[in-house]
């Protein structure tokens, strides 16, 4: 059937072809764009390796000009370090240092080592300062003294007192380009100061112009969509925001990207110990921080690090290893309860049967507690104001998804096996866990926040173990008081 137009359907709704068409129509033709762009993407990739087996630098350079440098940095990341190699090589006359600022971590080192010292430094060139600390505080001292010399004199200052900050702090993440007017000038004043401003001496982007006193303390900010559509003669001050946050540059990143994802902030001024500014932090910043904390917790969840797929294979095992070793000894402890009840389970086979659904299910519901209470603490709205309700509501969670699950094994139990005591058990035994599971996922992760240990990386062998040992201890134990 061939559907009419929209204007045509809206009178003729009778026929057959309506809104759920068109909508079909329209997922269809999103489907289909999305497959183009991807078929498009691989011949792009082919036609790229193969002018660089042919050593075709201009094809190279054409088939490269059109791609972002986000898209150019996901590319080195997806060919094999021998393609990259020679790429980077035959490229290099044409690299951008945005494409080094895209990189993966451990990509960046292997890109900063192939480049020539003359096209690395005419790529650092081209980065704001923040992006220049972001890249150089990894490397070791002579890649840093090769790019810290390609800078000019005061871009070189102001990476180096960054590079003084305690990593992972404000000062590290702040960039020094800083718009910046008294607060007693009007907006024609700081319109014509940016129009006689050379263009060098300003960032590439920037959302504020930040409001200073006599001594350089920030005392508000002005949007850029303000200042152009006010009259000349209006004052600067009369014009402030009223989500304002000044960061110490010693603040944790983190917590820096938590203020700008709570009080919606574009940009925010840094300032020292006298409170005077000496950056700025923007939110694409931030938000890179946020989604890099993000990502940290759901694979240290996982116990795999912070690795990527572009890491060798020695460092992937590195990474791995020792949260397998801890599982690995978890497991033996929940083997050693097992162990206790070998008299029970050389007579009743059936609990060697149905013991593993216990734990099962209690290790489920533990890592449903768990996530959800590491994401809570890492966004901070698990705090020790509500951190009784929130265990309470996961306990008393566990027990009402207990009770549900436990008539079902119940039913199973009797029916499987014939015995009615032993379906008992088993939903007694999965009451127990499931409790003891929301109280473990949510409590652990509270518990190794205040010690100090990082939740996320930590909290899930913990709570494996404990579901498995109160599981096993729990079903075996019961059974043998009740079915020997």
């Amino acid at each position: 059937m061939v559907c009419p137009a929209p204007a045509y359907v809206a009178q003729n709704n009778g026929g057959g072809c309506g809104m759920a068409d068109q909508v079909t129509q329209a997922e269809t033709t999103a489907e289909e764009a999305e497959t183009e762009a991807y078929l498009l993407g691989k011949r792009n990739v082919a036609a790229i390796l193969y002018a660089v087996e042919i050593d075709d630098r201009d094809k190279l350079t054409e088939l490269m000009e059109p791609l972002h440098a986000a898209d150019i940095a996901d590319l080195l990341e997806q060919i094999s370090g021998f393609e990259r190699a020679r790429l980077i090589r035959l490229y290099d006359r044409e690299f951008d240092g945005e494409i080094l600022s895209e990189l993966d971590d451990s990509i960046r080192d292997e890109v900063i080592g192939i480049l020539t010292p003359q096209v690395l430094q005419e790529a650092m060139r081209e980065l704001d300062s923040d992006d220049v600390v972001d890249i150089i505080e990894d490397l070791q001292g002579p890649q840093q003294a090769t790019i810290l010399q390609a800078l000019d004199e005061g871009d070189r200052a102001a990476v180096e007192q960054a590079l003084t900050y305690p990593e992972f702090s404000a000062g590290r993440l702040m960039q020094r380009e800083v718009v910046m007017a008294p607060q007693h000038w009007t907006v024609g004043q700081a319109i014509d100061h940016l129009r006689a401003t050379p263009e060098a001496e300003l960032p590439d982007q920037f959302y504020h112009i930040i409001i200073v006193d006599a001594r350089l303390h920030p005392v508000g900010n002005v949007t850029l969509g303000k200042l152009m559509r006010s009259k000349r003669e209006v004052s600067l001050s009369a014009l402030f925001e009223e989500t304002f946050q000044i960061i110490p540059a010693l603040r944790a990143e983190a917590d820096v990207a938590y203020a700008f994802n709570q009080y919606h902030l574009i940009s925010a001024p840094v300032v020292d110990e006298d409170g005077r500014l000496i950056g700025v932090i923007t939110i694409d910043d931030a938000m890179a921080v946020l989604d890099e904390e993000h990502e940290e917790d759901i694979l240290r969840l996982a116990g795999v690090g912070e690795g990527s797929l572009s890491d060798r294979v020695r460092e992937t095992t590195k990474q791995r290893l020792p949260w397998l070793a801890v599982n690995l000894v978890t497991a033996i402890a929940a083997s050693l309860v097992i162990a206790q009840f070998e008299v029970a389970l050389a007579q009743i086979v059936a609990l060697a049967v149905l013991m593993p659904i216990v734990a099962s299910m209690g290790g489920n519901a533990g890592t449903q507690s768990l996530t959800v209470a590491v994401r809570a603490l890492a966004t901070k709205d698990l705090t020790g104001s509500n951190v009784w309700r929130v265990i309470r509501r996961e306990c008393l969670v566990g027990l009402i998804n207990g009770v549900i699950f436990a008539v079902v094994m119940g039913i199973v139990g009797i029916i499987w096996f014939g015995n009615p005591a032993l379906g008992g058990v088993i939903a007694v035994a999965m009451v127990i866990n499931m409790v003891v599971a929301g109280l473990a996922g949510t409590g652990i992760p509270i518990v190794l926040e205040r010690i100090g240990v990082d939740p996320a990386l930590a909290s899930g062998a913990f709570v494996t173990t404990v579901t498995d040992v109160v599981g096993f201890f729990a079903f075996l134990g019961l059974a043998a008081a009740v079915l020997l």
